[in-house]
């Protein structure tokens, strides 16, 4: 059964080749496409998927400088914005002991 099949549903979401998704939901409904083909080309389909969420991954690891100046710079941010947001909070509840 094709409906509520979890293999399927996978395969509608990673396998952009609809052509090849629709094919074989109608051969397995058929009866001419068994289990080890429709796995073996959802594999093949997530693989393509991943690829390049593994390249990127495989470039930070290669230069973990990266990670580090983005980490940097995102502190960087959240800090201003946590520094203005407590500015107005002290305003709001009238205890900004040391504004001028």
């Amino acid at each position: 059964r094709v409906e509520g099949n979890p293999v399927f549903i996978y395969h509608d979401a990673f396998n952009p080749n609809i052509d090849e998704v629709n094919d074989l939901k109608e051969r397995y409904r058929s009866g001419t496409v068994g289990d080890v083909e429709v796995k073996t080309l959802l594999t093949e389909a997530i693989n393509r998927f991943l690829e390049p969420s593994r390249e990127r991954r495989q470039e930070y690891e290669n230069k973990p400088s990266l990670i580090k100046e983005a980490l940097e710079a995102g502190s960087t941010h959240a800090k201003k914005i946590a520094q203005e947001t407590m500015g107005d909070v002290r305003e709001a509840l009238e205890i900004n002991y040391f504004k001028e």
